[in-house]
């Protein structure tokens, strides 16, 4: 506050109390009692001491004076702390206390601030209305409705309280790595926990936790393909990254560096392993886990290999030497590729030993050693050891350098059985890089055993796939034609697939199985075409072929396959993040929902419509991404109570900002709604310029900024 203003606001609390008959002091110099930097806080304070009158009397006095009331900063309702952004009232010094009939009432100890009057009616779409109170009760109230902890609060309050939040970390943490008592307040477990556990039921591989521009954000990665799950203020996001750094042992104060760490909890009965990466990014960190069940070792014949693949790769699990590759990118399942092979092979009579980076599930049985970089125990140290362990079979997680590549290649020669995992686009590749990796061709000729080259391919969901009943689209028949396979099912899209239309993946493979004409001509260094020329003679299948088996059963469709191994276009999935905020507008009359759709594209909005609520929750499980939702209050089949009920009941559009919109008029249907957790009301007809002006003011407020 300018010196100008402390000492305007210092005259009116001195008028207030000379109008109270209080002047028997002699008037405040306030040239002499106000320092230039002084703020309203200084102001009461000066008053107060010169007239030596305590802030309670000071509050009813001004109040009185310039004909408002005196706060009551009790029971305030979320809603209504709502409508004013946490930077604004921190500004401002001010707090929201009621809303009546688009007024809102607002705490503040100036009332002469015009400038805050105007912000604060901008950011809420509201009449405002000044209540009186003393600065160190708004102090109190901002800690108290506005602090990091009431940010997560908010963010659990739509959530059943009655669910089992609890996660046990049965690793012992170092005292000293706790740092920060904030990242162990009961609202910050009880988020972190919850997202752990809803991740963990909807089979998630990773969590992504990301801090951007426009706050925090959760997505889990599903069956390969990374969905939202909630949106955070950037407080609270602060807050969970910091517990999952404490749970996972890391460095809390370190922000400006990457980290890796681990830790395992217990949830639903079992133990989980959790490994934790996080990276500095521009607007703050970002983390990912890893989330490994050590209990979920898939069964060889679970795996989904179908046909002469399925035949092939038993061939290979039947060698007692040599090497033998499983090849893709990240997330193709190589590692359980290969821990349903080894669970298959591995007996009491057969010394079976890993090195992986990490551990990801525990093997009965086998021997098991983790990378430790820190500790120089590297896949080539740790390989070499093995070597000297009498092993028959040995697992390597993955052969990244030359040294680990030549261990491997001298284990084969020496009579064991090498099983690994390697970086390459199909199984033939995998000569390429050896030879990249330094393996000479005639040690790779008398070594190699097989390759298999595998992606993963989402299943339908059973409870909405469709099979196809009429004609085929244009596009399905083209690729019958170019693939000689008809496709027999479409995916749908359902809750219990998050309207995805998949759920669970099976594996497409091309698997190579060394012939002694291959062996000649890796050898003779035959180029790359004579070596596939060869494999596809020995009976290898390509992916593109394999995949044939899959869409005539009718476990996925061409729309996967297109994505998987990118012979088709990939299905539009909504606009670029840099695009501006898309809504979900719900409503049933086509000419309200024509002119809302106008002015809202008009104003750089992305829309999706919906004609009743029905199509719109079926919009919001495939596409729960949405930056606010209007929907009308009285619709056929599904009205926006209903809508509304489920957004907030369910726990990835539990903070989706809602506006209701409606023909109907009354405060109490207004207050209804609010209490249900409405954003905002907006009554038809339709008046443009405060239609968009009412939903930028939800957008600004609800801002996970």
């Amino acid at each position: 506050m300018s010196l100008r203003t402390s000492r305007f606001l210092s005259s009116y609390l001195v008028d207030a109390l000379h109008a109270a008959s209080l002047s028997s002091v002699r008037p405040l110099d306030t040239e002499k009692a106000l320092d230039p930097a002084a703020d309203a806080a200084e102001a009461w304070a000066a008053v107060g001491v010169a007239y030596d009158i305590p802030d309670r009397d000071l509050v009813n006095h001004l109040a009185r004076y310039l004909k408002l009331e005196s706060a009551d900063l009790r029971n305030i309702p979320d809603h209504v702390l709502a409508l004013v952004p946490d930077e604004i009232a921190r500004k401002y010094q001010v707090v929201p206390t009621r809303e009546e009939n688009r007024r809102l009432v607002v705490a503040t100890c100036d009332p002469t601030n015009l400038e805050a009057e105007k912000e604060i009616s901008f950011a809420c779409g509201r009449d405002v209305e000044f209540a009186v109170a003393s600065p160190d009760d708004l102090t109190a109230a901002i800690e108290l409705h506005y602090s990091a902890d009431r940010a997560v609060e908010t963010a659990l309050g739509r959530i059943d309280d009655t669910e089992d939040f609890s996660v046990e970390i049965i690793e012992d943490l170092e005292p000293e790595a706790v740092a920060a008592e904030e990242a162990h307040a009961q609202p910050v477990i009880k988020l972190t926990n919850l997202i752990l556990r809803e991740a963990i039921e909807a089979k998630a591989s990773d969590i992504h936790i990301e801090a951007h521009r426009t706050g925090g954000l959760v997505r889990f990665r599903v069956d390969g393909v990374l969905r939202q799950y909630m949106q955070l203020p950037l407080v609270a996001l602060m807050r969970v990254v910091s517990r999952l750094k404490i749970m996972a042992r890391l460095d809390i104060a370190d922000r400006l560096r990457p980290q890796d760490g681990r830790a395992r909890v217990q949830m639903f009965g079992r133990p989980f392993d959790l490994r934790v990466s996080t990276l500095p990014t521009r607007h703050g960190e970002k983390v990912v886990l890893r989330l490994l069940d050590p209990e979920n070792i898939v069964d060889l014949n679970e795996l989904g290999m179908t046909g002469i693949e399925s035949e092939r790769f038993h061939t290979l699990l039947g060698y007692r030497n040599g090497l033998v590759l499983v090849t893709g990118p990240t997330g193709s399942g190589k590692t359980t590729t290969l821990y349903a092979g080894i669970s298959r092979i591995a007996t009491s009579e057969i010394n079976v030993m890993t090195v992986e980076d990490p551990v990801e599930y525990d093997l009965s049985g086998v021997n098991q050693i983790q990378v430790e970089q820190k500790q120089n125990l590297t896949f080539a140290a740790a390989l070499r050891s093995v070597l000297r362990q009498d092993p028959d079979i040995i697992f390597v997680g993955e052969i990244r350098d030359s040294e680990t590549a030549a261990i491997a290649v001298q284990g084969c020669m020496t009579g064991h059985l090498v099983l690994a995992t390697l970086h390459t686009n199909d199984a033939v590749g995998v000569i390429r890089r050896l030879n990249e990796l330094g393996v000479d061709n005639p040690s790779l000729s008398a070594t190699l055993r097989g390759a298999i080259a595998q992606r993963l391919l989402r299943r339908v969901c059973p409870d909405c796939v469709a099979p196809i009943e009429d004609d085929l689209t244009e596009r399905e028949v083209a690729w019958a034609e170019r693939h000689d396979v008809t496709p027999t099912v479409r995916a749908i899209g359902c809750k219990k697939c998050g309207g995805t239309g998949y759920r669970g993946r099976l594996p497409v493979t091309e698997v190579l199985v060394a012939s002694e004409e291959l062996a000649r001509l890796i050898q003779e260094g035959a180029s790359d075409a004579d070596l596939l020329a060869a494999a596809r003679r020995s009976g290898m299948r390509l992916m593109s072929e394999s995949v044939r088996d899959s869409i005539a059963n009718g476990l996925t469709t061409i729309d996967e396959v297109d994505r998987v191994l990118g012979e088709g276009p990939t299905p539009a999935s909504g606009a670029a993040h840099d695009e501006g905020p898309e809504i979900l507008l719900v409503e049933d009359d086509p000419v309200t929902r024509k002119i809302a759709t106008r002015l809202l594209l008009r104003e750089g909005f992305r829309v999706v419509e919906a004609a009743d609520g029905r199509e719109a929750l079926r919009a919001l499980a495939r596409h729960p991404t949405f930056s606010l939702v209007i929907t009308d209050l009285n619709m056929p089949h599904l009205g926006g109570r209903e809508v509304l009920a489920d957004i907030r009941g369910t726990v990835a559009t539990a903070t989706l900002p809602v506006i209701v919109l409606t023909a109907e008029s009354g405060e109490a249907t207004e207050v209804e709604l609010m209490r249900d957790g409405a954003d905002d009301y907006i009554r038809k007809p339709i008046e443009p310029e405060g239609f968009i002006a009412r939903i930028k003011g939800v957008l600004r407020r609800t801002s996970i900024d």
